[in-house]
């Protein structure tokens, strides 16, 4: 059905002036490594991301490089100094500020236009190597290695505005590497002629301020989100036997203005809305590892082939 939506001949039209160079890219004397997917919504970018860098970064001074969506500022900004945090999330974001946090000996660079973001990163911040976060689409900066998540669900999807894909599944030619994500909810396969990885979450826990698991057996939660994909945060905690007496959804990137927590009760959210919260004894976060079995051994391989 997709000859009868106006989005699948405008995404056709783009990419094929982009393969034949009547659009024009800009590159970088690094190498840029993009991580995306062909949905809008959750599919665990961000914390492959996340899982990258930590692997990489006793190799490169890394720089990480993503949009910076529903921030207060405008233009290329610096967000963190290898691991030295110089913005808040209104001004950055929430995601670019989450992994400002977490990546230590990394920087962070938030910018709309993906080209003038590397140009900071390269000739100010002396990046190496640059990840580009939710990049696939964005076609103008030129990389090295396109890694694109997929989803059991965007198999059967439709394109926008009809369904959640922002490209059919044939752009999946242009990538180096497919991931399979969200394994360990099901194990499912995909057959395409690329390399292929699968992503499992490992090692679920909840963790409080200061940064100790809690064991939460007894403990029952308050849990809210404000996710692209809310559900499947809590479906994460009745998978895990993490008991809730309430459920708080929110939207996408939501700021939490006026939201009061009661002194009696305990919450627990993701790891990014934490950030947006002031610390508190009864506030707890769920975090996981990531563990994507053959992939870092791909990625140093592909990076090293660069000349």
């Amino acid at each position: 059905m997709n000859w009868l939506n106006p989005y699948f001949y405008a995404v056709n039209l783009r990419n094929w002036l982009y393969d034949r160079g009547f659009l024009k890219t800009c590159s970088f004397s690094v190498p840029i490594l993009c991580v995306g997917n062909l949905s809008v919504g959750g599919s665990g970018k961000t914390s492959l991301v996340r899982f990258l860098a930590q692997n990489l970064a006793e190799d490169y001074h890394i720089a990480v490089l993503l949009r910076g969506y529903k921030r207060s500022t405008r233009g290329p900004v610096v967000v963190s100094y290898r691991g030295e945090v110089r913005a808040n999330w209104r001004e950055v974001g929430d995601e670019a500020y989450m992994l400002a946090r977490l990546l230590k000996n990394v920087s962070v660079v938030v910018s709309e236009d993906r080209c003038l973001g590397a140009k900071l990163a390269v000739e100010e911040l002396k990046a190496q190597l640059i990840i580009l976060d939710d990049g696939f689409q964005h076609r103008r900066l030129k990389r090295d290695l396109d890694l694109v998540l997929l989803k059991e669900r965007d198999l059967k999807d439709r394109l926008l505005p009809f369904g959640r894909l922002r490209e059919p599944l044939d752009g999946l030619k242009r990538a180096h590497a497919v991931v399979l994500t969200y394994q360990d909810l099901k194990e499912w396969e995909f057959k395409i002629e690329k390399p292929t990885f699968k992503l499992y979450r490992k090692n679920w826990r909840v963790v409080s301020k200061e940064g100790e698991v809690l064991n939460f057996k007894d403990k029952s939660f308050i849990a809210f989100c404000g996710l692209g994909d809310n559900e499947q945060f809590f479906k994460t905690l009745e998978r895990l036997g993490i008991k809730t007496e309430e459920k708080l959804s929110f939207p996408d990137h939501y700021h939490y203005e006026g939201f009061k927590l009661q002194k009696e009760k305990l919450y627990l959210t993701t790891l990014k809305d934490f950030f947006k919260l002031e610390p508190a004894e009864n506030l707890y976060y769920l975090d996981f590892d990531v563990e994507v079995p053959g992939l870092m051994d791909f990625v140093r391989e592909k990076l090293t082939e660069r000349p």
